[in-house]
């Protein structure tokens, strides 16, 4: 079969494949490995996924439960502590080649911090203040833990992709920090009256 030809049918097998969201399109992504069980998957998604997309072990079974019943996942037998793995099927491939197809569409940006600072005019002063001071703790927190997972994986498991991303987090984390260092006097220490800045320590 011509190169063309086989690049077509796949196309038009992919478009018919069921649309998946990007949380199953996850868990689908990660079964190419080979059968996991629910349980693994989510440790899979708490080390690869984590800092960047939150999922819970509920949601994982929740859609693990629905891609059963629409054919993209078998169970398999239920073992130790009713523990069941899941293989990929062949629906489930072309879900999953579709949803690449599709790409990731346009970012969705649901920040609490920037919520947060946007009415901070109904907010008690010292209360914004001292919520921007541990925002920036936890920053500094995440920007360790970045780099720290970024020199591991650079030594044991050199994957470029988990690079890159890593590399966006240590870069937002980054950003973040930066921008409360630059928030004015008002909003992070209105009661200070030293003159001193009410953050310490800038990001590396």
């Amino acid at each position: 079969m011509p190169d063309d030809k086989k690049e077509d049918d796949e196309k038009e097998a992919s478009a018919d494949a069921p649309s998946v969201n990007s949380t199953a399109a996850s868990l689908l992504g990660f079964l190419h490995d080979g059968p996991r069980t629910g349980w693994d998957l989510a440790a899979t998604a708490e080390r690869v996924i984590g800092p960047f997309w939150s999922l819970t072990r509920s949601q994982i079974y929740r859609e693990l439960a629905a891609m059963s019943v629409s054919g993209l996942v078998c169970p398999g037998p239920a073992g130790r502590r009713r523990s069941r793995p899941y293989t990929l099927t062949e629906a489930g491939r072309r879900a999953f080649a579709r949803w690449v197809a599709e790409g990731p569409g346009e970012a969705t940006m649901r920040l609490p911090l920037l919520l947060f600072v946007v009415l901070g005019k109904y907010v008690p002063p010292d209360q914004l203040a001292d919520v921007l001071r541990r925002q920036r703790e936890h920053q500094v927190e995440l920007l360790a833990g970045y780099r720290d997972l970024h020199g591991a994986l650079r030594a044991e498991y050199p994957d470029p992709r988990l690079l890159a991303v890593l590399d966006y987090g240590i870069s937002v984390t980054r950003t973040t920090i930066r921008w409360i260092d630059r928030l004015p006097p008002e909003l992070v220490a209105p009661t200070d009256t030293t003159g001193r800045p009410p953050t310490s320590g800038e990001p590396t």
